[in-house]
């Protein structure tokens, strides 16, 4: 294959890779792994909206959720429900992971039951919108 030659369309991929996320994000909660959950919740949303520019054969740039949504926006329709989620998920995507996001402690001190609950929900609702968009008309 040489450098030109388009690559294969995944979109399957990055849509079952987004499923995982998302069964990992309720794993990492069960388990009392708020801010991991937070992040996996984050994940999900990303891929599964990378998986329609897959499909689109557009190029998707970036971990933030809201720029992925606001370049879906130019193509689709997008409630503005998808946006409020994605500032949300868009929040967990550094500090959950890194403890100098924080004047001391670290991740696992500032995450709680209910920021997973709500995260994995915004989550849920993305990749619904990413599958549908997917699944095309009808």
């Amino acid at each position: 294959m040489g450098p030109f030659d388009r690559l294969a369309e995944r979109s399957q991929d990055w849509l079952a890779q987004a499923l995982r996320d998302l069964e990992s994000a309720r794993w990492q909660a069960q388990g009392g792994f708020f801010e991991w959950a937070c992040f996996a919740a984050q994940q999900a949303a990303e891929k599964a909206l990378k998986a329609v520019y897959q499909k689109l054969g557009a190029e998707a740039r970036g971990p933030s959720v809201i720029g992925l949504l606001a370049g879906l926006r130019e193509r689709v329709r997008v409630d503005e429900t998808l946006f409020e989620c994605a500032r949300l998920l868009d929040r967990f995507y550094i500090p959950t992971r890194y403890p100098n996001g924080w004047p001391a402690g670290s991740p696992k001190d500032f995450y709680t039951e209910k920021d997973a609950a709500d995260a994995i929900r915004c989550a849920e609702e993305l990749v619904r919108f990413g599958n549908g968009l997917l699944a095309g008309p009808g």
